[in-house]
């Protein structure tokens, strides 16, 4: 078990070992609190710490800061994760232009298994969250925006064809008030100084880890130099058959396809390689700058927790603003 220093900005930490150990630390603006993680439970041993940003926080968002509030906590295999949604770093001003919607609390009870495994065959993401960020917010790349309504036409919140009032923590609001990343999460990212090691983000709904973009170039050796991951995601070529028309340019996520070996990851955005957190070995998700930025597929068995349901078993509310005008 090691000792690493913590600074976050008002927020409750809660996480836990494999034999229900929950360790707690209430954490005043930029103080520096002693904590242990135990690497048994899964967690691993990573250190959070804030940069100092320059960013003029407004008043909403230094109440926001305060009010973040998650628990990690491992019990008989199983990671629970409560979280009220409130990120612990600053955000875009909401509502605005393209996202008509205010961040406000969310009574979030995820559960993952702490042992994942593959499954026999990758399960496509539907439209809910693929997973939750360390910090208490969802990642959940897909929008509830179609060209005519069309299903196989969905567009790419990160494409730049859509105005969704995305931040530059490539997140927005649901209109249930939920911030949610579509990306890279940036803020989160410096307060982890993820940028200069892998950067333990999150979990995913089937028990996976979630790292940042910058990884070992061997997988195996951690000595390594860390370089930033590609997907092995490209456009396609040529004209789009139906549908819209117009050339694969990334409006839409029919407009990619998976070209093996084109870059360091595979189908699900992942790869199986140490980590800091997991020095034996894991497969892992990764988050990249370029499409699918958030994974669209699972490598093991999603837990239903993170399944979406509306009153009366409703589809899911849309999750930003109004969608751009149809072609004619």
């Amino acid at each position: 078990m090691e000792i690493h220093k913590v600074s976050w900005k008002l927020i409750t930490c809660c996480f836990a070992a494999t034999s229900g150990l929950v360790f707690a630390a209430a954490l005043a603006l930029h103080s520096s609190t002693a904590h242990s993680h135990d690497s048994a439970g899964g967690l691993g041993s990573f250190t959070h710490s804030h940069d100092g940003s320059t960013h003029a926080h407004t008043e909403a968002e230094e109440q926001a800061l305060a009010q973040s509030r998650v628990k990690i906590e491992v019990k008989d295999g199983v990671r629970y994760i409560d979280s009220n949604g409130i990120p612990n770093h600053s955000t875009g001003a909401f509502p605005n232009r393209g996202n008509p919607n205010r961040i406000t609390e969310q009574n979030y009870r995820f559960q993952v298994t702490a042992d994942p495994k593959p499954a026999a065959s990758l399960t496509p993401l539907q439209h809910q969250p693929f997973g939750i960020a360390i910090n208490g917010v969802v990642f959940d790349p897909g929008t509830a925006e179609f060209w005519n309504g069309d299903p196989q036409w969905n567009y790419e919140a990160l494409s730049g064809k859509i105005n969704l009032g995305v931040d530059l923590n490539k997140a927005h609001v649901q209109p249930t008030g939920a911030y949610h990343y579509h990306g890279v999460p940036t803020g989160l990212m410096n307060n982890l100084d993820g940028s200069h090691k892998m950067a333990l983000l999150g979990y995913a709904a089937d028990g996976y880890p979630i790292y940042g973009p910058y990884s070992y170039s061997d997988p195996m050796d951690d000595k390594s130099p860390l370089i930033e991951m590609k997907s092995s995601y490209r456009l396609k070529k040529g004209q789009r058959a139906g549908g819209p028309g117009g050339t694969h340019d990334g409006t839409f996520t029919a407009d990619y396809e998976f070209v093996k070996g084109s870059g360091q990851l595979d189908e699900c955005n992942g790869r199986f390689g140490i980590t800091p957190e997991y020095p034996k070995g894991t497969y892992y998700y990764v988050l990249t700058y370029e499409f699918p930025n958030i994974p669209r597929q699972f490598k093991g068995t999603p837990d239903k927790s993170f399944e979406r349901r509306g009153p009366g078993g409703e589809p899911p509310p849309r999750r930003g603003g109004p969608p751009p005008p149809e072609k004619s």
